[in-house]
This record gives structure tokens, C-alpha cells and sequence, in this order.
């Protein structure tokens, strides 16, 4: 289906995330991650019509703006199947193979995998590389789950990998890295060392020695040499993990949770990260010992204390970072900085 696609979202973000208005509109809860039992159902609506799961809607399809539609005016129409969806923070990793699997099956249906080069050793049938992209001397088991390597990838030699596995565009595995799944890259980002069922967004950096595991790294992060995370407690316990909404620790009900971190945040070399720790937007996190286990958006420091990352000069080493990757720190990326300072600033008075 030929579309555009756009967000309605936070107001604070939606500067950057435009909503865009048709003569024909498709609302999606943002929550969803697609499956053909989705998809199909999406498809055959027409104006007027929704889904919806229990009392759940799902979606719905609108022929005018601004969608002021009483809802007993629309045709709901059951969907039989429990969607798969992100209800959580640790979602994001524990889902993961799922998800590869299904776009493995998507993006790949129909297609030839380019060859990446000579000299690898690839064990079983799910790998596909797209144009561009190479590897050299390195093994890819896809009995486990699904290979991918975007556009103009790099997967450097002495790197073992176990799917399921995805490799954003423009996106580099460097010397004898470790890799299981299941865990995804995002573009223009740079890892190496160990890495187990995490999930790295796009312009992040782990490009070093140290383990990353049940993890999730937002946008432009970078972790330092040898920093490690935890992602089991010492007595095998449940972990529990910091809630904005609740403003508190909530059982994940999982015994392996590692570090969730935000978009722009950083670690120095040698940072070790306890069992279950969030990590708020543009932190700066560095020192010997465990850093506390919920660190707020815009903090400086580690275990030997933390202070207010001052918002002149998080913005200052934000556009540093993107410079380096041709991207400007633009108006609306400033005022979605101060945005986030303001709507944080009750989380660093309470530390």
C-alpha cells in the first residue's frame, strides 16, 4: 500500500514528528507492531470503519480532517487475534525476535540476498544481505533466527553472530564482536564487544569491548571501552525497573533486564550499570562503582554523585555529535532539549 505515513504524538514532539492531513487517513495505535493478521485486517477497511481488540482500538480509517468522528458513528469491527504490541519499556527487548522474524519474513519474501563476500561461514538458510553490504571472515548462525544486513553494512572480521540479528543501513559490526540474539542495530551506528537481546537505535555507538545485554540504547548514545551492564541480579530475583508514569520501580516480572538509556545520553570507559537501570535523555554517566539504578534526563556524575547536566552544554556536545554525522542541531532539535529539561526538572531536585 503506497502512502505517507506521519505521527500524532506529544505535543513537545511534534515539531519534529509533523502530522500530515489526506483525503484519506489510516489512525494506527502507536503502540502496535505489524503482523499479517494486522495488516490484512487494515487493509480492508474502509472510510468509516475501525477495529478494535475487546474495547481496544486498534484502528481506523477516516476520509476527512479533523477526524471529529462520535464513535458510535464508526463500524467497529472485531479483531479475533491479540495484537502484538509494545505495552512496556522492556518490550522493546523481549519482543525483539518476534518482530525480526516477522520483518525478516517481510522485507526478504520474494527476494535474492546479494552476497556480502568471500570467506564467511554461514550455517543454516535465513541470511540476507541487501546491495552494499560486506563482511569479512565472519560466522553467521541463522539456526537460532534470522540474518539481516542493510545497504552498505560492514561486519568485520572475527565476528561471530547468532540470529535473529538485524544490521541497520550504513551501519558497521567491528573486530571479533560477539553477538545473540535476539538484537537489532539501527542505522549509521557502530558496535563491537558482547551483545545479547538488545536493541541499539539509530547513530548510537558500543563500538568497544564490554557487554550490553537485554538492553536498549535510544538515538546518538554512545557507551564507553569496557563498560559493562548487569542483566541478572546476584540472588536470580525478578527485576524491577523505574516507571515515569508512576514515578517508582515496577516489577518487570523478568529475571534478565539490563539498561534502558535515552536518546543522547553517554557513559565513559569502564561504567558499570546494575541490573535493571534507566538512563534518562542527555546524561553524562562516568566514574567507579554502580551509578543509582534510575538516573534522570540531563544528569552529570556516577556513583560518587550526580549533578544537573547544565542545558547550555548538553546542547553544545548534542550538536557536536550530530555535526559528525551531517545533521544539523537544529531549531526544533533545541527546542525539544529545553522541552525535555522543563518537563524533567522535578526528577533531578527529587535525586
Amino acid at each position: 500500500m503506497n502512502c505517507s505515513a506521519s505521527c500524532r504524538t506529544q505535543p513537545y514532539l511534534q515539531a519534529k514528528f509533523p502530522e500530515l492531513h489526506g483525503s484519506d487517513n489510516i489512525f494506527i495505535a502507536g503502540s502496535l507492531l505489524p503482523d499479517e493478521h494486522l495488516c490484512e485486517a487494515i487493509l480492508q477497511l474502509r472510510p468509516g470503519e475501525g477495529i478494535r481488540y475487546q474495547q481496544e482500538i486498534l484502528a481506523l480509517r477516516l476520509d476527512s480532517a479533523p477526524y471529529v468522528w462520535p464513535e458510535n458513528e464508526i463500524r467497529w469491527l472485531p479483531f479475533e487475534f491479540e495484537p502484538f504490541r509494545i505495552s512496556n519499556l522492556w518490550d522493546i527487548f523481549s519482543l525483539n525476535d518476534k518482530a525480526l522474524r516477522s520483518d525478516f519474513k517481510l522485507l526478504t519474501q520474494g527476494r535474492t540476498s546479494a552476497n556480502p563476500g568471500a570467506g564467511n561461514t554461514i550455517i543454516g538458510e535465513d541470511f540476507f544481505a541487501e546491495e552494499g553490504a560486506v563482511a569479512w571472515q565472519a560466522v553467521f548462525n541463522t539456526t537460532t533466527g534470522p540474518i539481516y544486513l542493510g545497504k552498505n553494512t560492514e561486519v568485520w572480521e572475527g565476528s561471530v553472530i547468532r540470529g535473529a540479528f538485524a544490521l541497520g543501513e550504513h551501519s558497521m559490526v567491528k573486530l571479533a564482536a560477539k553477538i545473540y540474539g535476539a538484537t537489532t542495530v539501527g542505522p549509521e551506528s557502530r558496535v563491537g564487544g558482547e551483545i545479547n537481546n538488545s536493541v541499539i537505535f539509530g547513530y548510537s555507538n558500543k563500538g568497544h569491548d564490554g557487554f550490553l545485554g537485554n538492553s536498549v540504547l535510544g538515538e546518538w548514545c554512545n557507551i564507553g571501552a569496557d563498560s559493562n551492564n548487569s542483566n541478572l541480579k546476584n540472588n536470580y530475583d525478578l527485576v524491577k525497573l523505574w516507571n515515569y508514569p508512576k514515578q517508582s520501580f515496577v516489577n518487570t516480572g523478568l529475571q534478565f533486564c539490563g539498561l534502558i538509556m535515552g536518546d543522547h545520553s553517554k557513559c565513559g570507559i569502564n561504567t558499570m550499570f546494575n541490573t535493571g537501570t534507566v538512563v534518562g535523555v542527555s546524561s553524562n554517566i562516568f566514574g567507579a562503582g554502580f551509578p543509582r539504578n534510575f538516573i534522570p534526563s540531563f544528569s552529570w556524575g556516577g556513583a560518587q554523585g550526580i549533578t544537573e547536566y547544565r542545558l547550555d552544554k548538553a546542547a553544545e556536545t548534542a550538536a557536536r555529535v550530530m555535526e559528525r554525522r551531517h545533521i544539523a542541531f537544529d531549531g526544533i532539535e533545541k527546542a525539544l532539549f529545553e522541552e525535555v529539561y522543563r518537563l524533567t526538572g522535578t526528577f533531578r531536585q527529587g535525586g
